[in-house]
């Protein structure tokens, strides 16, 4: 057999499959769902690219016809040439979840729990779909786990559909993945900027504190800062515990505490800010003895969950805190909250404090000027061969309930398999997150670069 021929066709019980995207972009995303496509399509398997998401499979009724061109496209009668390097996502994407009512394995015993999961199973079946490839984050992974959950306690007689799941988060922050598509272009973009900041901050004098993308892990700010040559980044893997204490979560429309189901007020995990500023200022005095000029931090977003309401009200207009609403757990959307300028702030205040001289930190907050940019060759390449890596799976290896991995093990961009139940608690329906390991490479990495203090 030459190692020039073109790949069998397999003889697979997979005759048609939909394809979705769920929750924010990520560039590269389209290499992703191309080369998924062209593949089945080359193989004769039939391609239903699904419109924004869950979102029409959600809305069906029982008798409907989904129709192409408003739920569903046909990928496998689509023009590829260009597809790969091209920004945005050529299905859309939405953030509706139809597994969202599941938080525990009893709540698969609970029909109306159940009930948007089996309205997507309905309209799945409406269209004759053997398998479903969803492409998203953590919160996709896991509606994708539960899914096929929900596909295992189906009666013996009933249609089983197959699913498989490709990752995607620019924040690089779940289990199953050294790295995946669209985290080195995000980086690379980031990086450009932080490299603008430190030119603007060497000739004009003004500090930048910036604020990145990053809820539960802080790969995307130690990446942007450590190819951005950022002068300090901070990530909430870096909150020491002595830094935290509790206070009640208030309702910051109504000014009265949030109740939880026990009646009691829930009490949210906060982080005396002082411990970050006194850091930042340190390192920002280290570089001055070691002659530097010019100062740029960045800090991930995720930390912005445990500011004090105090903080996070002085952070915002008060329209702003007003609307924004705590979640069970008394955290606030960290989008929202741009409390970089506050950081940059306070910082001024302790080096004047420490110096009696004056020193301006303007804040900045990025964030979705990164998802679509044109991604870079290597992310190209880990989206193609994720996207390769689902038909192969399907196809040619006949799995299912697996995520579709790029390792970085003996083999370069070699595919790996893991099972979802590898990925996810099954306690808690939920799927393993993968904060950045404190002590770590990776994580020393910026430390040794950083000005020491």
């Amino acid at each position: 057999m030459s190692s020039l021929n073109s790949p069998s066709k397999p003889n697979a019980d997979v005759k048609k499959v939909a394809i979705l995207f769920s929750g924010g972009p990520a560039p590269a995303a389209n290499a992703v769902i191309g080369s998924a496509a062209q593949c089945f399509a080359r193989a004769g398997i039939e391609v239903y690219g699904m419109l924004n998401g869950y979102t029409h499979l959600m809305a069906y009724k029982d008798g409907d016809v989904l129709k192409e061109g408003e739920a569903y496209i046909r990928l496998d009668k689509f023009v590829f040439d260009g597809l790969r390097t091209q920004q945005g996502i050529c299905i859309g994407t939405a953030r509706a979840n139809p597994g969202k009512a599941l938080k525990t394995p009893a709540d698969l015993d609970d029909a109306e729990k159940l009930a948007a999961l089996e309205t997507v199973y309905q309209a799945l079946c409406s269209l004759g779909v053997d398998a479903l490839v969803s492409i998203g984050g953590d919160d996709t992974l896991t509606t994708a786990a539960k899914f096929k959950l929900y596909m295992d306690r189906k009666p013996a007689d009933a249609k089983r559909i197959k699913v498989v799941h490709l990752p995607k988060t620019i924040d690089n922050d779940y289990e199953g993945i050294p790295f995946t598509f669209g985290y080195f272009t995000a980086v690379e973009m980031l990086a450009k900027q932080l490299r603008n900041l430190l030119a603007d901050s060497q000739a004009a004098g003004a500090g930048f504190v910036c604020q990145l993308m990053g809820r539960a892990a802080a790969w995307l700010a130690y990446g942007a800062a450590i190819a951005g040559e950022a002068s300090a980044v901070v990530g909430l893997e870096d909150i020491d515990e002595s830094w935290k204490t509790t206070e009640i979560t208030i309702d910051p429309e109504t000014g009265k505490e949030v109740l939880g189901a026990d009646g009691k007020p829930v009490m949210r995990e906060i982080v005396d800010v002082s411990h970050i500023v006194n850091h930042m200022v340190d390192v920002f005095e280290a570089r001055q003895r070691e002659g530097k000029k010019g100062f740029v931090a960045v800090i991930s977003e995720g930390v912005a969950e445990y500011l004090p309401l105090s903080e996070i009200e002085k952070c915002v207009s008060h329209d702003e805190y007003v609307s924004l609403k705590p979640d069970a757990f008394g955290h606030f959307p960290v989008s929202q909250l741009k409390y970089s300028s506050r950081l940059g702030r306070l910082m001024s205040e302790e080096y004047k404090r420490r110096t009696g001289k004056s020193q301006k930190f303007n804040g900045l907050q990025f964030g979705y000027e990164i998802r679509c940019n044109t991604p870079t060759a290597f992310d190209v390449c880990v989206g193609s061969q994720i996207g390769v890596g689902c038909y192969r799976a399907l196809c040619e290896k006949g799995m299912n309930g697996v995520m579709i991995s790029v390792n970085s093990g003996p083999e370069p961009m070699g595919l790996s398999y893991p099972k979802f139940e590898d990925l996810i608690n099954m306690d808690k329906l939920r799927a393993y997150q993968r904060p950045i390991k404190v002590g770590s490479d990776m994580h020393q990495l910026a430390r040794y670069l950083e000005a020491w203090k």
